[in-house]
């Protein structure tokens, strides 16, 4: 069984090299999450310090699952917004290694990361996924609402336009 942990900017700092090999592994398999192939673990370095800078000033929750002393899966809630949407938060980067996936890590993160977002009080979570991708069948299971999609949103890793899904979940009334 995976534990699930909030982490602080210490423990995100920690676990970079866990992070990177999850971000790095998504990518060459073909995640459309913002970045392009060939990418390898230490390209990842400067994306996973910034976000340990974004969990230490509090604009960002980040979440891991571990197994085994490992970080194989990660997800992070967008905290910060403007001042006329202090109730909302942005769901990124929900990543599983492909080592992990199919054991039920992604509901597990998404469940915490809800949990996470409404202990600070979020009520709306918003987010956008790579249509036509797997993660893309994970959210309406989940109970998340589809919106739209935007076409040439972003492109897959290896190149070409993707389009892209929003989705968003009410979590507290």
């Amino acid at each position: 069984m995976p534990d699930i942990l909030l982490l602080s900017a210490t423990d995100a700092r920690a676990a970079l090299p866990d992070l990177c090999d999850v971000l790095a592994d998504c990518v060459n398999g073909g995640a459309s999450v913002g970045f392009m192939q060939p990418y390898g673990p230490a390209d990842a370095v400067p994306y996973w310090q910034s976000v340990a800078e974004s969990v230490e000033s509090g604009a960002t929750l980040l979440l891991v699952a571990v197994i085994e002393g490992k970080v194989v899966g990660t997800v992070q809630v967008g905290a910060a917004q403007m001042p006329n949407q202090p109730h909302r938060g942005d769901l990124k980067k929900l990543l599983v290694h492909r080592s992990a996936r199919g054991t039920g890590l992604a509901r597990l993160l998404m469940e915490a990361a809800e949990r996470e977002a409404i202990s600070v009080g979020k009520t709306l979570l918003v987010l956008d996924t790579a249509t036509g991708s797997d993660a893309e069948a994970i959210y309406p299971r989940l109970g998340w609402q589809r919106v739209g999609v935007v076409p040439d949103y972003a492109m897959w890793p290896e190149g070409g336009f993707c389009d892209t899904t929003f989705f968003y979940k009410r979590i507290a009334a």
